[in-house]
């Protein structure tokens, strides 16, 4: 089981114990840097790997496996929490697309004391048919988009466009990890805030870009 030395300090840094308002970003980013640079979480390959996005990289994040620890799993909540506070946003649920945005959303949940929602990739296709698990997103329902790991952003633009059907809110957009520049270009085009975690600049990685298949490590 994975721990960080300095995980009881964290969890008394983000949250006071009267449980008024989050620290700053910036105090939670070493910390989320020591999470994901863990060996098992950012592997880096001899051969480039397709990513889910379709895109090639030497670098491969697990950004679930993150998070399986308890300790990390708040961490990661609070933090996300944190970014979406100091954007100066509020919202009624937290979700995403299914599967990346699985524990974070739980995580954000916990943290907020908020409702959550899972976006299937399609509907059932019995019982009610439905595209959106958990809290009904309703006509002006505030919302906070969530996702692990993001490279094109795909995935959580296709939430986003749900959460719109649904005629819900979005007022702010988070990642563990972006690896790429196009979220960022998403979100800026439609006006919501978008913050994630930790960008491939935190992590000493190189930018996925489109269309780019990099060459073997040489031996």
């Amino acid at each position: 089981m994975r721990r960080l030395d300095e995980g009881t300090k964290n969890r008394q840094a983000w949250k006071s114990p009267s449980g008024g308002s989050l620290h700053r970003m910036k105090q939670f980013k070493p910390r989320l840097c020591q999470i994901v640079k863990q060996p098992d979480v950012l592997r880096r390959l001899s051969e480039p790997i397709q990513l889910a996005s379709g895109e090639w990289s030497h670098d491969f994040i697990d950004g679930k496996l993150a998070v399986d620890d308890p300790d990390d799993f708040d961490f990661v909540g609070a933090a996300m929490l944190a970014a979406a506070s100091e954007a100066g946003v509020e919202f009624d649920a937290v979700g995403g697309l299914v599967l990346g945005a699985v524990p974070f959303t739980f995580a954000v949940s916990q943290a907020a004391r908020c409702k959550w929602f899972l976006i299937r990739k399609e509907p059932k296709g019995r019982g009610t048919n439905l595209w959106v698990e958990g809290a009904r997103i309703l006509s002006g329902t505030r919302v906070m988009l969530v996702d692990d790991v993001v490279t094109t952003g795909g995935s959580i633009q296709a939430a986003y466009e749900r959460v719109c059907l649904e005629g819900g809110k979005v007022v702010f957009a988070t990642t563990l990890v972006d690896r790429g520049d196009d979220a960022s270009a998403f979100f800026a085009s439609v006006g919501v805030p978008y913050v994630p975690l930790l960008t491939y600049g935190d992590l000493d990685i190189e930018p996925v870009r489109h269309g780019h298949q990099p060459a073997a490590a040489a031996g």
